[in-house]
């Protein structure tokens, strides 16, 4: 079979414990990279870059960081559309206080804000765990939106309480703002999902990565052969957070355009948990089968029953949409609880072995 790895011999550990170790792996993602660089934006229209593409990559990113938290390090977070809220705030008003910084920079320093935020609402994980600390970051996402909402400095004070993105531009060319155009900005919310993806498999994969697991799967422990948990833990948080902050100022800056503190509620930060819940906890690829799952899914409902003669309402297929949701989550905790990502390395497995029985 195709996918066996009999000759592909390591000569050293760094070889052996590479990020693809596997030649079939390499091509895999080299050829979904060239696609997603040079083949799709050329074919796609407006309406899979606007409303299908870019949304999934932004998604994708905002997953991968609750994963971090969640997926290794074990703490249960509530707060991820609040967190988005910070990036997307703190870049607002970065852009529009400093039109001359660098619109990636301003990205970055928002990504830090929000870092900050989410390692002051991460404190009280060294003494709570599990539902309490759920409810913890619960508060969290109330409390910053309600801030948000009520302290008109935020958003300038701007009289529809909304932040609008200004037009930046990098390199001469304007990825901000509503002139700017769907392929430049698919472009940057790829590039970004790119580096930051590589960054956290090979950031879950270091010492680091390893900390957090060990908290993640018996924090005493951890805490006996050394680990600090606080320092862990914030850790965690914090760069949780980045993420986060990072997909929120990109959220609105290159997707949204404009937007209230009502598209940071809990429902996005369940959705981002959904996400992470059905692509597998703990895994960076599972971040992104989830995102591509549950952008894909309200799509395909709303399309294909037209498809096949079964026209149905608006409300229904939303109605449609949030049993499959439930559904597939309890289905996922019960029979896999890896998610997506458990099933493709199981399929790999067997391409492995096939047709031999085992």
């Amino acid at each position: 079979m195709f996918y066996r790895e009999a000759g592909q011999f390591k000569t050293t550990y760094e070889a052996d414990q590479g990020v693809f170790p596997i030649l079939q792996d390499r091509w895999f993602i080299g050829l979904v990279l060239v696609l997603a660089y040079a083949v799709i934006p050329f074919i796609a229209n407006e309406y899979w870059l606007q409303a299908i593409l870019i949304p999934f990559f932004i998604y994708a990113l905002a997953a991968i960081g609750l994963n971090i938290l969640t997926g290794h390090a074990g703490q249960v977070s509530l707060g991820t559309g609040a967190f988005m809220a910070v990036g997307a705030y703190a870049t607002y008003k970065m852009t529009t206080a400093f039109p001359e910084l660098n619109i990636v920079v301003v990205f970055i320093f928002a990504g830090f804000w929000s870092a900050a935020v989410g390692m002051i609402f991460g404190i009280p994980s060294l003494r709570i765990k599990g539902f309490y600390l759920a409810v913890a970051t619960l508060a969290a996402q109330f409390f910053i939106l309600w801030l948000f909402n009520k302290v008109g400095w935020f958003y300038n004070n701007n009289p529809s309480g909304t932040i609008t993105a200004p037009p930046r531009e990098l390199f001469g060319i304007l990825i901000t703002g509503p002139e700017a155009t769907a392929v430049t900005r698919y472009y940057v919310t790829l590039i970004f999902l790119t580096v930051f993806a590589l960054a956290a498999k090979n950031l879950v994969r270091g010492r680091v990565g390893r900390s957090w697991m060990a908290i993640r799967d018996m924090d005493i422990a951890a805490e006996i052969i050394g680990i600090e948990p606080l320092k862990t833990k914030l850790l965690a948080f914090g760069i949780s957070s980045f993420y986060c902050g990072v997909a929120g100022a990109l959220y609105i800056f290159c997707w949204l355009g404009s937007a209230e503190t009502e598209a940071f509620d809990i429902f996005l930060s369940f959705t981002i948990l959904f996400m992470i819940i059905i692509g597998g906890l703990g895994s960076v690829m599972g971040s992104i089968m989830g995102a591509a799952f549950i952008t894909l899914l309200p799509i395909f409902l709303t399309n294909f029953p037209p498809m096949v003669g079964l026209p149905i309402s608006t409300d229904l297929s939303k109605h449609i949409e949030e049993i499959i949701f439930g559904f597939l989550i309890v289905f996922f905790l019960i029979v896999e609880p890896h998610g997506l990502a458990r099933l493709w390395q199981i399929t790999k497995e067997k391409l492995r072995k096939w047709p031999f029985p085992y």
